[in-house]
C-alpha cells in the first residue's frame, strides 16, 4: 500500500496482517480529493485505524496532527512503524477499543474517520450503527468537523438521529458516507 500524495507521496506503507480490507488507492484519492480544503492545519481522528492509512495520508497532505486508534496490537505496533519511517512526528498510534478511547479523549478533531469491520449477516455487531449513537461520539467534533464513515453500499444507511447526511460515495461495494453533527450542544 501506498501514500497518495503530498509529502509522503508514492511512498510504501506496511499492512498488518489481521487488516482484512485495506481501503483502496483509487477510494483514498477520491476521498481526499473530496477532503482536500479540509486537510490543511486539520485535527484528526482516525478510528479502527488498521495500516493507519487515513490518518497518514491525512498528515502528508497537510493535517496538524492525526491520531489513529486501533484495538489490534499489531495494528498499533505498524502504524508507529509507518509513521516513525515517513518522519510523521505528529501523527499518534493508540491501541484501545474505539468506544473506550472515545468515552475517556476529550479532544475535539476536524476530521474523523472510521473504517469499522463491515457488519455483513445478522448476528454481526453493526460498528457503524454503534459508533452513530455513541454517546461521545459528537464531543469530539469541533465546530463543523464531518465524520467520515466507510460501509458497505448494500447497507444503504440514511439519516441518524443528531446526524445530517451530507453525502454519500460508491466505490466498487465500498461507500462512504459524510456526516456532520446536526444537533446543537
Amino acid at each position: 500500500m501506498r501514500i497518495i500524495s503530498g509529502s509522503a507521496g508514492r511512498r510504501n506503507i506496511s499492512v498488518p496482517k489481521s487488516v482484512a480490507r485495506p481501503s483502496t488507492d483509487r477510494l483514498r484519492e477520491a476521498l481526499f480529493s473530496i477532503l482536500a480544503d479540509r486537510l490543511h492545519g486539520a485535527k484528526v481522528l482516525d478510528l479502527f485505524a488498521g495500516s493507519g492509512a487515513l490518518g497518514i495520508e491525512s498528515l502528508s497532505r497537510g493535517a496538524a496532527s492525526a491520531v489513529m486508534v486501533d484495538d489490534n496490537r499489531e495494528a498499533q505496533k505498524v502504524i508507529t512503524k509507518n509513521l516513525t519511517s515517513l518522519g510523521f512526528d505528529n501523527g499518534r498510534a493508540v491501541q484501545a477499543d474505539v468506544f473506550r478511547f472515545l468515552d475517556r479523549d476529550n479532544a475535539t478533531y476536524d476530521l474523523i474517520f472510521a473504517d469499522p469491520p463491515y457488519f455483513k449477516r445478522p448476528g454481526d455487531r453493526d460498528f457503524v450503527d454503534a459508533l452513530l449513537t455513541h454517546e461521545r461520539l459528537a464531543g469530539r467534533l469541533a465546530d463543523d468537523a464531518l465524520l467520515v464513515i466507510e460501509d458497505p453500499t448494500s447497507n444503504q444507511r440514511d439519516e441518524v438521529t443528531g446526524w445530517n447526511l451530507l453525502d454519500r460515495r460508491s466505490y466498487g461495494g465500498c461507500g462512504i458516507l459524510f456526516y456532520q453533527w446536526a444537533l446543537i450542544r
